[in-house]
């Protein structure tokens, strides 16, 4: 079951070490942090960088819920389990879906895509938005940027996905 640990934003990879190095390795099948590449000029060059998707949020795989919880205790830094009246909900299967849909396991970044405008529609060429326009919200074309909205156990979250359009046809 897929749990979601919340924390302090910009914090995610000094957690996500803490957790593989004080909690033991058989209550996690896999804990992560998603991220998206996206691209920006730096000193006049465009780079890929990567960037957190989700800001305060780590995403933790497991069987053991419980057990995980007391262990996390131990990690300093640790705020919660997301979940209702101290009771742990996993994530339902259409959010687990989203997240498995943009990522693999063992690689959870979501690659960059590329698109072309016909008029006012969103044509994606490649990359994981292909056949996923429905899902675009927004789109800043200027930071190459496409807005998403994704929710996570009831809470609507607006996640942005590397996108570059790379020619408008009229």
């Amino acid at each position: 079951m897929w749990y979601v640990v919340q924390t302090v934003g910009g914090q995610e990879k000094h957690v996500l070490d803490l957790i593989y190095k004080l909690v033991d390795e058989e209550l996690i099948q896999e804990c992560f942090i998603p991220q998206y590449e996206v691209k920006k000029r730096i000193r006049g060059v465009w780079t890929i960088c990567t960037e957190v998707l989700l800001p305060g949020y780590i995403f933790v795989i497991t069987e053991h819920p419980g057990r995980l919880q007391e262990a996390l205790r131990s990690v300093p830094k640790f705020t919660r389990l997301l979940g209702n009246n101290d009771v742990f909900i996993p994530l339902d299967d259409q959010e687990a879906a989203f997240v498995n849909a943009f990522t693999k396991p063992g690689h959870r970044v979501v690659e960059f895509s590329n698109g072309v405008m016909e008029g006012d529609e969103i044509v994606i060429l490649n990359g994981p938005l292909m056949n996923q326009t429905g899902l675009i919200k927004k789109l800043d074309r200027h930071k190459r940027l496409a807005y998403l909205e994704m929710e996570i156990l009831g809470r609507k979250k607006t996640v942005k996905i590397g996108l570059e359009i790379v020619r408008k046809r009229p």
